[in-house]
């Protein structure tokens, strides 16, 4: 395995799938082709390559729904998701004229009976194993996972949406399977009045208790040392269309990059793509880093290369040990290579487009965002503050952004208001990017006499910053919260009783700077999942590894549905108004 996935979830999930697939299939010594459904091929490229599977005596690996030649033999190992399809699918092999010499099945999560009657009734002699290995979450990084379901978001809160609590039902037994994974059985909490929080956090425990009920040794399992918080994406709208300054964040939001996937033209004119995944280790150090810093050290790291380059030159002999030394080198050297020359490739994209408009826009927004200028100085006119965004030539999606950001830092507006904001960014036709945060409860239109009071903030007046990044994402004081046993039990009501790491006893501070401890010692303490119903941000992943690093004792592990970013999430806001035919469409014609 490459090193940058040598740690977190996506190690673990890959142990997992060593240790019941593939040691099950060990048991015979015969070469396997591996069948796969979409979510399953794009779990196992997660977090393994296909070298890795090679090593393991698999040498085809097929998708399940193309025609495929049969191999009668050769045993076949199915990877798939439990439903209907998949399962017709499998069927389809061995019904008439079997495929392959024998089945292994192994299914992501609970497969229901009739499905499983339906396989036996045609298949009986052919399947030799049938499990199910309860893993049907995404890991997209070291300590963020997705449910891979950015469609969760239109089924939850649009108002015309016929299948909400099917997709919260959904969550709910994927976010089981991640404790399942992790082997922890936490305890549940989540934010009050959040009805969709509410609703996740009783189905989730309810299959917790279930799925615990027995281990395989016929004990029921305590709880761990893991605390579970649900919350909702209008816990803070703020976060995710704001302007982020950290590479990654700012990456994802102002370049192209689809997949994963950085596309660039090189110094030769030829088009290049590179995945920005864990195994670069470049990418992996500098991710969270301020986009100044990422210069600075990508300058640093191109200046050591010329002069490694010029390293074994200089005596201006050339041993055949000198040449033996240098080949050894050379994979490695021209990996690290090729990663410089992508981030300084990426950075410099990142850093044209802020100097062309982002610069100007991250002042008014971080005086927005946070209610005080650089100065520390109260910000008492919002308006005075958007206007020069508005009479500026940004993009009408920039001018929605910090008119958002306008109506949040004051909880809502004046219909009247509202009005004239939007004829200023001539919007008329296209008023749902604004009006439709309400179906997240986020505050829009307030009449004049309501007065809403905003949740208090951490006091970060110490912390150094740069002027144009100033804001933090509400859910790190939550997190920092949670890991103080500092969250009022009435905002944070308990779904389940608590495990004794998260009722006061033994709390730290995210604050307290902590002597050094390896990534084993931290995986002995306690762990803090966070799902956010709606999307996470960027810089809300970014939240998690820094309250990590913080707190050595605790492990905080966030995710959701999918990932946003702020055009993605500002089209789902206006798609709320869309019925469910109109969504049903668009998905049609994007699977075609």
């Amino acid at each position: 395995m490459a090193t940058g996935s040598d740690h977190g979830l996506k190690r673990i999930v890959w142990k997992r799938i060593k240790d019941t697939i593939i040691t099950d299939c060990k048991k015979s010594e015969v070469w396997k082709v591996l069948i796969l459904d979409p979510f399953t091929t794009k779990l196992l490229s997660s977090c393994c390559k296909m070298s890795d599977l090679m090593s393991e005596k698999i040498t085809i690996v097929e998708d399940l729904f193309k025609s495929r030649e049969p191999v009668p033999e050769m045993k076949a190992i199915y990877f798939m998701s439990p439903t209907a399809k998949c399962v017709d699918a499998f069927i389809a092999d061995f019904k008439t004229k079997p495929k392959y010499k024998a089945a292994y099945v192994y299914f992501t999560d609970y497969c229901p009976d009739d499905l499983f009657n339906n396989m036996k009734l045609y298949c009986a002699k052919y399947i030799r194993v049938c499990k199910e290995i309860n893993m049907s979450f995404m890991p997209q990084e070291a300590q963020v996972f997705t449910c891979d379901n950015p469609g969760a978001f239109q089924s939850i809160y649009s108002p015309k949406s016929q299948d909400k609590n099917k997709t919260l039902e959904t969550l709910a037994d994927q976010l089981v399977t991640l404790c399942a994974t992790l082997d922890e059985y936490p305890g549940v909490r989540y934010k009050n009045n959040m009805v969709n929080a509410k609703t996740l956090a009783e189905l989730v425990d309810n299959k917790l208790a279930k799925h615990y009920e027995l281990d395989d040794s016929g004990k029921k399992k305590d709880k761990t040392q893991a605390q579970l918080l649900i919350v909702e994406r209008g816990i803070d709208p703020v976060s995710p269309i704001l302007h982020e300054l950290t590479y990654q964040a700012m990456a994802y939001d102002l370049v192209d990059i689809q997949n994963d996937t950085y596309k660039y033209k090189a110094k030769d004119g030829s088009e290049k793509q590179a995945l920005l995944n864990e195994d670069d280790m470049l990418w992996v150090k500098l991710r969270h880093k301020h986009i100044a810093d990422v210069s600075e050290q990508i300058r640093k790291l191109v200046k050591e290369i010329s002069a490694s380059k010029k390293e074994g030159k200089s005596d201006g002999k050339i041993t055949i040990s000198n040449l033996a030394q240098m080949m050894k080198k050379m994979p490695a050297f021209r990996k690290q290579l090729t990663e410089k020359t992508i981030h300084l490739q990426l950075a410099e994209d990142c850093m044209q487009h802020f100097a062309n408009n982002v610069e100007k826009l991250c002042k008014a927004e971080q005086d927005l965002a946070v209610g005080l200028d650089v100065e520390g100085v109260k910000v008492k006119d919002p308006m005075r503050t958007l206007l020069p965004v508005l009479l500026n030539p940004y993009s009408t999606h920039d001018k929605i952004r910090a008119v958002l950001l306008y109506i949040f830092s004051l909880n809502g507006t004046t219909d009247e208001n509202l009005s004239k904001l939007i004829q200023h960014v001539k919007i008329e036709d296209e008023r749902e990017f604004i009006l439709n945060w309400k179906e997240l409860g986020v505050p829009i239109i307030t009449s004049p006499s309501f007065f809403s009071r905003k949740p208090t903030r951490r006091d970060r007046s110490q912390d150094q910053t740069y002027n144009l990044s100033r804001w933090t994402p509400v859910i790190k004081d939550v997190m920092e919260d949670a890991v103080e046993n500092k969250l009022d039990t009435t905002e944070w009501p308990h779904q389940s009783e608590c495990p004794a790491a998260w009722n006061g006893s033994g709390a730290v501070s995210a604050r307290q700077k902590h002597k050094a401890s390896s990534q084993d010692d931290r995986r002995t303490g306690s762990r803090l999942i966070i799902f956010v119903v709606g999307g996470i941000s960027y810089s809300e992943m970014r939240c998690a590894y820094e309250v990590t690093q913080a707190v050595k004792s605790c492990e905080v592990i966030i995710g959701s549905s999918h990932i946003l970013t702020p055009t993605g999430l500002l089209d789902d806001i206006k798609a709320l108004s869309k019925g469910p035919m109109e969504t049903f469409t668009i998905e049609e014609r994007s699977n075609a």
